[in-house]
């Protein structure tokens, strides 16, 4: 048998005598079958189609959780959410000295501290204290601690004694301190937090990197309150214009910039929404109990969301890049 009839035999087609030619073009002819069907296999699923569902109108970060957030033209979006050099989304919590975390939930007068970026640090400041710079990178020397956010373990690196009495002065209830998440500590696991949704890793936010409210879905809240509320009781990463009321329940994948992002579920809100971010003061009341007059859950996701009112869309992180105001707001579609 000929090189062309051993190729042939080894494509699984079988040998014939026939001038050499006939083979070579044979053997041609197979591998250039083969070759396609390869080239189908490993060519990527059809391209999805993008529907442009609005427009990124604000971008913020909430450094410290609880805390005031910081408005920015444009971000990094990580796997652990949004960052702008070294100021990241949650990525500082205060605890208490057991290491349980401590929210505008406990202690609402933290939605009164204002945080500013600069030289590398941040700038704290709140009602009746001395501002505190606070270097973003904390020497290896300090102590780790065991955290604990709505019942699951965490890791933080204590930022030291100044800021520590910093937050216990202000709040004036017990002794305090801030940690920071750091990159090469395990997050909290999605599953661990909501078992249904897909993997991946969270810090010091609730339940997921990035949380988007349109300001539609705001507009339409107010027109049933008495007393107007602003975006900063809901503190959304993302704010979206160019759409209808409540149009992000509908979204699945977006692509925002060349950052890919993946609905996680609804958000469920609660009483932190009742905290106003002007006077720190918690009503318990507004504008939760008008939510939930008409933003339950479907009652077959009852089990998910109980009682609470869903305000707002939680999505992971799928493909990381950057993204800005002004970028539109795509879907993908299949």
């Amino acid at each position: 048998m000929g090189a062309a009839g051993s190729a042939l035999a080894r494509l699984g087609l079988p040998a014939q005598t026939r001038p050499s030619w006939l083979g070579v073009a044979a053997l041609s002819l197979a591998a250039v079958a083969l070759g396609t069907v390869a080239w189908r296999h490993a060519r990527p699923r059809r391209r999805r189609r993008l529907q442009q569902v609005g427009t990124v109108a604000r971008i913020s970060i909430y450094p410290i959780k609880s805390c005031k957030g910081v408005q920015v033209n444009e971000a990094e979006c990580t796997t652990l959410g949004l960052r702008c050099g070294n100021l990241r989304d949650r990525f500082w919590l205060v605890i208490k000295e057991d290491g349980h975390m401590i929210t505008a939930r406990q202690e609402p007068r933290l939605v009164l501290v204002s945080i500013t970026y600069e030289n590398n640090s941040l700038i704290l400041k709140a009602p009746d204290m001395e501002q505190l710079v606070l270097p973003v990178k904390q020497p290896s020397s300090n102590p780790l601690h065991d955290c604990r956010i709505f019942g699951l373990d965490i890791k933080g690196r204590d930022c030291g004694d100044e800021v520590a009495q910093w937050f216990t002065n202000y709040l004036k209830t017990e002794s305090y301190r801030l940690v920071q998440f750091e990159t090469s500590m395990k997050g909290r696991a999605s599953k661990k937090i909501y078992p249904f949704v897909q993997d991946y890793q969270v810090a010091y936010p609730d339940c997921s990197p990035v949380l988007i409210l349109s300001e539609a879905s705001l507009e339409d809240l107010n027109t049933r309150l008495e007393k107007k509320v602003n975006m900063e009781y809901f503190r959304p990463n993302i704010v979206v214009t160019g759409c209808d009321a409540f149009e992000e329940d509908c979204w699945d994948e977006l692509l925002i910039g060349d950052v890919e992002m993946k609905k996680v579920l609804a958000c469920p809100r609660c009483i932190m929404t009742t905290v106003d971010p002007d006077t720190g003061i918690i009503d318990r009341k507004e504008p939760l109990e008008t939510l939930k007059s008409y933003r339950l859950c479907d009652p077959s996701e009852k089990k998910i969301y109980k009682s609470s009112p869903l305000f707002g869309i939680y999505y992971s992180v799928e493909k990381i890049g950057n993204l800005k105001v002004g970028d539109p707001v795509y879907q993908m579609v299949q």
